[in-house]
């Protein structure tokens, strides 16, 4: 039985002030609304919700709206209103079928009595939207497994996630009064939300500086004091950009940004067109900044061109030893980076030793935020740090128990993709992944398999944008390129013979005649730098640390080199 109602009625002055007098709850009890057209959809909570609705006929980005619809619940309280406030804006943003126009002025992730329960109210009250009042389009599961609910500036920040943001507006707003450029850098392990994060601040500081201060400010939250008249006008006319240097998740924050108010699609930028731009920036934000590249050969020819071009326009020549991340501090005033070093996975990328430089200077100048809570992975324990460690030459001493969370060893492709079958049944979002180990023979000839192994004939990602959420993912398979900055619900991961082990010197070794990305193994004629196998073993060690923390429910894993077999039968 539920112990919640959901009352109906049309924003207009008569009808929310008879509709006020009818029950005094309406007046006087803490309660959550939606407001909505066609197109647009508001969230809101309040005490006094027939008086918030009087200030909303009030307002000119609420006038269009046109119909009200108020949750009530005898067990209500503010905590239970507030988290049910942020649950409803994250679904209607991921279900994408009407724009959110709620400002994003901080919701935290915070718990209170009876949390849990509420939770299970809130999916009865979802439900009674989606399928009696017809607000929504898509189930829960949906929205959760969809780019736009996982790449959303509405998500609930974590405690680090929450600090993070509000020391750099700190130090952001204070730059720009003294008039002093910086460099920022979030520093975080996969899954720590370093995305959200990039998104969130982006959406924060557009909110800020659009919102209207003779307004009531909707939420009571750390970040409050930043919607100002004097922070706005600090804003008025700054130019702000996100840069994503892969081309996938480009594409998917691209989509996010185009049906979010105050973000807009041309606001995602590749690091050339940050290079070409012909006006600078005010602030860049860079996701993936490890990800950023020095001057080597490009992935398309063209693109060596635009290297050149690009350097000579910004430094008056070609200089070699320009990056990416030169362009980036050449065209902004301030940037953001996104960094985690161990995520470097090709030659061309900036190479660690640059990233740990800039997260040293970062620290120094007081401007290094580290992310440290996992928020991917559900297990308690440090995953992510067990897959480096397991991926090292000091391997943990012992197996580490990571309870519900699925993590399993295969000996049987086939039977590894069955279960993953299975999983996608159940949970959607699980996909095959592996290491690039085989040449990519369909790209040419579409009636080729690109890997067979233990009669399972299986042929990589068709696509390169997107390709997680494409009709024949399911039945592919996605190199390190796809995937990585995306979460997965299971993620089953094939380790090629790139990646050996050597028992007589108790080492992993790099196999180069089973490493077949082209760009991934070439030598540096530009830098005059030759990679060694022991350099290359960096990378592939990284790749797979990469694919092997993306599963939020699960990781399967299947080795094809016997010796590394064995050695990680210990650990998994």
């Amino acid at each position: 039985m539920t112990s919640f109602k959901v009352e109906r009625f049309p924003l207009e002055p008569d009808r929310v002030k008879a509709w006020g007098s009818v029950d005094p709850r309406h007046r006087n009890w803490p309660v959550v609304y939606v407001m909505n057209n066609k197109n647009e959809v508001y969230v809101g909570e309040s005490l006094n919700v027939e008086g918030r609705m009087r200030q909303h006929l009030e307002s000119d980005s609420k006038r269009s709206l046109q119909s009200v619809r108020v949750v009530l619940d005898d067990t209500f309280n503010k905590s239970a209103c507030l988290d049910l406030e942020s649950f409803l804006i994250r679904m209607f943003h991921g279900d994408g079928s009407r724009q959110v126009l709620n400002l994003n002025a901080g919701i935290t992730d915070a718990d209170y009595y009876d949390r849990e329960n509420y939770n299970k109210t809130f999916r009865q009250i979802f439900e009674e939207l989606r399928s009696q009042e017809e607000l929504f389009q898509r189930t829960v599961p949906e929205i959760i497994n969809s780019d736009l609910f996982k790449l959303s500036p509405f998500k609930a920040l974590n405690h680090d996630q929450a600090i993070a943001v509000d020391d750099i507006l700190e130090g952001f707003f204070a730059d720009l009064e003294s008039g002093v450029d910086n460099t920022a850098v979030v520093e975080g392990n996969p899954g720590t939300g370093k995305t959200v994060v990039a998104i969130y601040m982006l959406k924060l500081l557009e909110d800020i500086r659009r919102h209207n201060s003779e307004e009531p400010l909707d939420i009571d939250s750390i970040f409050s004091d930043y919607f100002t008249a004097g922070h706005a006008e600090l804003l008025e006319n700054l130019k702000f950009a996100i840069v994503v240097p892969q081309q996938s998740l480009r594409d998917s924050i691209a989509k996010v940004f185009k049906l979010t108010p105050g973000l807009r699609k041309d606001m995602v930028l590749t690091p050339f067109q940050v290079g070409e731009s012909s006006e600078p920036f005010d602030l860049l934000v860079v996701d993936e900044a490890h990800r950023l590249n020095q001057r080597a050969n490009q992935a398309a020819g063209p693109l060596n061109k635009k290297f050149t071009e690009i350097n000579e326009k910004l430094f008056g020549w070609d200089d070699p030893q320009k990056t990416q991340l030169d362009w980036i501090k050449k065209q902004s005033r301030q940037s953001i980076l996104m960094l985690d070093v161990g995520q470097t996975v090709r030659p061309a990328d900036l190479p660690a030793t640059k990233t740990k430089e800039l997260a040293t200077q970062a620290r120094t100048a007081g401007r290094l935020y580290p992310l440290q809570t996992q928020m991917r992975i559900s297990a308690d324990k440090d995953y992510v740090g067990y897959i480096r460690s397991i991926l090292s030459d000091n391997p943990p001493t012992t197996r580490e128990d990571f309870g519900d969370y699925d993590l399993r060893m295969f000996t049987d492709l086939g039977e590894m993709r069955r279960e993953l079958s299975k999983r996608e049944t159940d949970h959607g979002l699980s996909r095959l992944v592996a290491g690039y180990a085989w040449p990519w023979k369909s790209k040419n000839d579409k009636t080729a398999y690109d890997i067979e192994l233990d009669g399972q004939r299986m042929r990589w990602n068709s696509t390169t944008t997107d390709w997680i959420n494409s009709p024949k993912s399911t039945d592919e398979v996605g190199s390190i390129h796809t995937v990585q900055g995306y979460d997965l619900n299971y993620v089953g991961v094939i380790i090629g013979k790139d990646l050996r082990y050597d028992p007589d010197a108790g080492k992993l070794v790099f196999d180069r005649e089973n490493y077949h990305d082209k760009k991934g193994r070439e030598n540096n004629p530009k830098l005059g730098i030759t990679y060694s196998d022991a350099d290359l073993l960096r990378y592939v060690e990284n790749i797979y640390s990469v694919l092997l923390t993306r599963g939020i429910r699960g990781t399967y894993v299947y080795t094809c080199d016997p010796a590394l077999r064995e050695r990680l039968k210990e650990f998994f």
